[in-house]
């Protein structure tokens, strides 16, 4: 008897075998059997027990499939040898530096696995073209636009493990190859034979970099060494403590410091290995996380800028080219019906689960209106219950009823989305989605709901830049890129006649750089000019702010101080309350009240969580009485 054809249902699927051996090759490689490998829609992540791929198409090339193999083979090496303690040790204080040296240590990492495994070459190529291409670097033309890096990177992949410049590094590298083999070429040459010793190496790199301006010969002191020097020199009375017995405490301060040297060590792990990105450089933020609370402040600017606090000199360099623009004004009326099409479909796989998260915040919000009336009023709504006075005694006359006004209902929300290039992919869409169910659900309930995105105009400073170019680039200008703030919801706006315009955040080429200190004060300004008693501002973000332009001629931390002083005046100086969600990225270092997800698929359910939470919590008094007054 025939044997019946296989049913494709039978078939195995192909693309989850590869997902299965890929993740079984990455723990090998790194040593980590227990690390968790996942392919998401999110972009490349790597922690100390979870590493993040990109997800692969329903019908992968073998381009797409090389790229996944480069990603997996970068991270594996980046876990089996780099020793995230000495890199944070030995990492320069200037973002630049701090940059420059991230990547040569992610090219040194990928290299040592080219030369010992000649088979990651290939991939680690088709890897870099693929980041390259979608960094927009295949034609640039100035230096200012070409960070040096990547530049730095490409080279020392290309001397040590052979691994060609790929097609769209070719511009980027022809701007720095000449400069950095005439000024470094002796300290390049000698870290090609420190490869196989990170901490080797890590002399060697911050010697090439004081080579290139980037670093000072003050920076190339060995930390060791000082450490020991210090030791010596300290007083004999107070030398040896291990003889002696801990003082009350003591032992509890050791094993905190421990505790915060481990967790510092388990966030230099955590990071992007693809290396920068122009829609996101995590060197920068990484250096942020770094500084902590203790970042030195850049220095005062001119009275000549616009100051946006009278504690910090933040000013804007132009605000000429800025715009606050409604949703519909960005998009023509029948691609933006397409564009809400295509958020519907991505809908339809959440929904569900959505809806039910929405549905259990209706029913807690529900219960909290406690409806309670004024009656025998000679004005308002006809009180029923009380007409068989009237057919009674014809003379009485008709009574009417008053609902008194809730806490609960006299409250606004704000939902302010991050519409940087970072959020680009299954971060954004979830967001929309969110800021679309959410709109609905609380409209249901009587509470004001305003959605706001806030981006760039431009990469790379548009024409603020270049009106700052014209201007003989004077120092310290400031923030140099045209902001973009968008109205996709208004409070008053009704959610039907707003629906349409969250497709927008779908739109291909609207997610640029992020400035989020000015994002909030922007909202806040809104928020405060609401009639309502209680305010609620709530930040969807993937990180710190980001905007090229300006952190190229200003100080490192310029955005990062900025956004940490508004925030720090909206919590302790005015009656909104704020919460963040991050997606991917830690934003409890900046927010008292904040949730940090790994996966945007968690984002409904922290928002619906966070949300019940603080209207479970007591309306602040300062908020009841200036919304009364």
């Amino acid at each position: 008897m025939a044997q019946s054809p296989r049913s494709k249902a039978n078939k195995p699927d192909q693309t989850q075998v590869f997902k299965s051996a890929m993740g079984a090759t990455v723990r090998a490689i790194g040593g980590k059997p227990e690390l968790e490998v996942t392919f998401t829609s999110d972009r490349p992540l790597l922690t100390s027990d979870k590493a993040r791929l990109a997800n692969l198409p329903r019908l992968p090339t073998r381009r797409d499939i090389a790229i996944a193999r480069g990603q997996g083979d970068a991270m594996a090496m980046r876990l089996a040898s780099h020793d995230p303690d000495t890199h944070r040790k030995r990492s320069p204080m200037d973002p630049t530096a701090r940059a420059a040296f991230d990547a040569l240590e992610q090219a040194r990492v990928e290299a040592l696995g080219c030369v010992r495994m000649p088979g990651m070459v290939g991939n680690i190529g088709e890897m870099l073209e693929d980041r390259l291409f979608r960094a927009n670097f295949a034609e640039v033309d100035n230096k200012g636009d070409a960070p040096i890096a990547e530049a730095l990177g490409l080279l020392l992949r290309e001397k040590l493990a052979g691994v060609p410049v790929p097609p769209s590094g070719h511009a980027l590298v022809d701007l720095w190859r000449k400069e950095i083999e005439d000024k470094g070429g002796k300290s390049l040459d000698d870290l090609l034979t420190r490869y196989e010793n990170q901490d080797e190496f890590s002399r060697a790199a911050k010697a090439l970099l004081r080579d290139l301006n980037l670093v000072p010969e003050s920076e190339l002191d060995d930390p060791d060494s000082s450490d020991e020097d210090e030791s010596e020199n300290q007083d004999p009375e107070q030398g040896d403590s291990s003889d002696k017995a801990p003082e009350q405490g003591e032992g509890e301060n050791d094993s905190q410091d421990s505790q915060q040297d481990e967790q510092a060590g388990d966030s230099e792990e955590t990071g992007d290995v693809e290396g920068m990105e122009s829609d996101m450089a995590d060197t920068d933020e990484d250096a942020a996380a770094e500084a902590g609370e203790d970042a030195p402040m850049p220095p005062p600017a001119k009275d000549d800028g616009n100051q946006l606090s009278n504690q910090f000199n933040y000013k804007v360099f132009t605000s000429k080219f800025d715009e606050i623009v409604k949703a519909a004004e960005l998009c023509p009326p029948d691609e933006l019906d397409q564009l809400r099409g295509l958020l519907d479909k991505q809908l339809e796989n959440l929904a569900g689960a959505v809806a039910r998260l929405a549905n259990k915040l209706q029913r807690r919000l529900m219960a909290k209106q406690n409806r309670s009336w004024q009656f025998d009023l000679e004005e308002g709504l006809l009180d029923t219950a009380r007409l068989t006075r009237v057919v009674t005694d014809p003379m009485q006359a008709l009574s009417f009823k008053v609902e008194n006004d809730t806490d609960f209902r006299d409250t606004v929300v704000t939902l302010l989305i991050d519409n940087s290039g970072s959020m680009r992919g299954r971060p954004i869409t979830i967001a929309a989605i969110c800021g679309d169910i959410l709109a609905r659900t609380l409209e249901r309930c009587g509470v004001k709901v305003e959605i706001l995105g806030f981006t760039t105009r431009a990469w790379k400073g548009g024409k603020s830049r270049e009106a700052w170019l014209e201007a003989n680039r004077p120092a310290n200008p400031g923030r140099v890129n045209d902001i973009r703030h968008i109205i996709y919801k208004a409070a008053d706006e009704p959610w039907r006649h707003a629906r349409r315009n969250l497709g927008l955040m779908m739109r291909e080429g609207l997610l640029k750089e992020n400035i989020d200190g000015e994002a909030l004060e922007w909202a806040r300004k809104r928020l405060m000019a609401r009639p309502e008693a209680r305010r609620i501002l709530m930040v969807i973000s993937d990180g710190a702010p980001v905007d090229d332009s300006t952190q190229s001629v200003n100080a490192g931390n310029y955005l990062e101080a900025h956004l940490r002083q508004v925030i720090e005046d909206i919590e302790t100086r005015s009656p909104i309350q704020l919460v963040a969600v991050g997606i991917g990225h830690d934003v409890t270092r900046y927010y008292r009240r904040a949730v940090t997800l790994l996966d945007a698929e968690e984002l409904a359910g922290a928002l619906t969580d966070e949300l019940a939470a603080l209207f479970d919590e007591e309306m602040p008094a300062q908020s009841r009485r200036r919304g009364r007054g």
